[in-house]
């Protein structure tokens, strides 16, 4: 990905490095060796992110003595919503909407997402009705949600989702709807518009701060 416009992202903590390179722009043919998490199904899932987005995205961990999944999903999303952030900051101006929302369907599953960027980082996650497995694919779907934590932390923006469908126990096809939902609503929220330049996501405009010592 040799894009110009490209945002890097390095992470460091003692307990793990991440590096998010990401963009927009043709697909990238190599993404699946791209996103390095010791994680397959997290790595899948990020596939799907990308792929309904319309995103070049490459991701790096690196971890200490102690592989932790919980670190490696919530760090990967802190990384990766730093990156999304910083993408609106920069090029925001452009006309960039900065809000979306999607449906994500596979099969049986069907899941929505809602996003707004307004420097106001919260998540909602409701499963309603739909009866998520705590394990699948060598993962807890706490580690899932902690990825999406992560996410609206370092995009300070705010992130319902929801999941509307879904068989018991079929864990896959519930993340991947979610999954889904949320790459799209992302496309959503990055799409630019020339009668949107100059604007921002809320009627508020842009926030600034002036901070003194004394």
């Amino acid at each position: 990905m040799t894009d110009e416009h490209n945002i890097t992202v390095t992470r460091k903590t003692k307990e793990s490095t991440m590096v998010i390179v990401f963009g927009r722009g043709e697909r990238d043919a190599e993404l699946k060796q791209r996103l390095k998490t010791p994680l397959p199904f997290f790595n899948h899932m990020l596939e799907h992110v990308v792929w309904r987005g319309e995103l070049t995205l490459s991701i790096d961990v690196q971890l200490d003595v102690y592989h932790l999944v919980h670190v490696i999903t919530e760090d990967t999303g802190i990384a990766f919503g730093k990156a999304v952030k910083e993408w609106i900051d920069r090029y925001g101006a452009r006309g960039i909407v900065g809000y979306g929302s999607a449906y994500g369907v596979i099969d049986e599953a069907l899941s929505r997402a809602v996003l707004s960027f307004e420097s106001r980082a919260y998540l909602a996650f409701d499963r309603n009705e739909v009866k998520l497995p705590e394990q699948m694919e060598g993962m807890q779907s706490e580690d899932l949600v902690a990825f999406f934590e992560g996410f609206v932390q370092g995009a300070q923006c705010t992130l319902h989702l929801d999941l509307l469908k879904g068989r018991e126990g079929h864990g896959h096809h519930i993340w991947e709807s979610a999954f889904r939902a949320f790459g799209m609503a992302l496309y959503e929220s990055l799409f630019e518009r020339a009668s949107r330049k100059g604007m921002t996501a809320g009627v508020a405009g842009a926030i600034h701060y002036d901070i003194t010592h004394a």
